[in-house]
């Protein structure tokens, strides 16, 4: 067996380790929380089912706006590489992620409000 084949199942033994770790910690929180009397609603608390918007819903709306932003970073980075100078291969990336950001900035706010709701 050589060192080909021993990064892929030390990776595979890295997450399936981390997965463990955190299940099993969250079972024993749980029992002891339970045994000490406390209420198992809180279990429910971040899922969705409570208040606010459902996770689903933030993550749609979240993805939408990056998707837009990097869209509208494409026809802004092609639009200043036809009209200028500049190299192209400084100008989109950089303007991809700036309009990215900008939409995941804007997405971020539209979700607050979302949850609000």
């Amino acid at each position: 067996m050589g060192p080909q084949i021993l990064i892929p199942i030390s990776l595979f033994l890295m997450i399936f380790g981390i997965f463990y770790i955190i299940y099993s910690t969250r079972n024993r929180e749980r029992l002891a929380l339970i045994e000490k009397g406390v209420d198992a609603s809180i279990f429910l608390k971040g899922t969705g089912t409570g208040k606010g918007a459902p996770a689903w819903k933030i993550f749609v709306v979240n993805l939408a706006f990056l998707l837009i932003g990097s869209g509208v970073g494409i026809f802004l980075a092609l639009l200043i590489t036809t009209y200028t100078a500049l190299n192209d291969g400084a100008v989109y990336p950089s303007i991809i992620f700036i309009m990215a950001g900008i939409g995941l900035l804007a997405g971020f706010k539209n979700a607050k409000d979302l949850d609000k709701e």
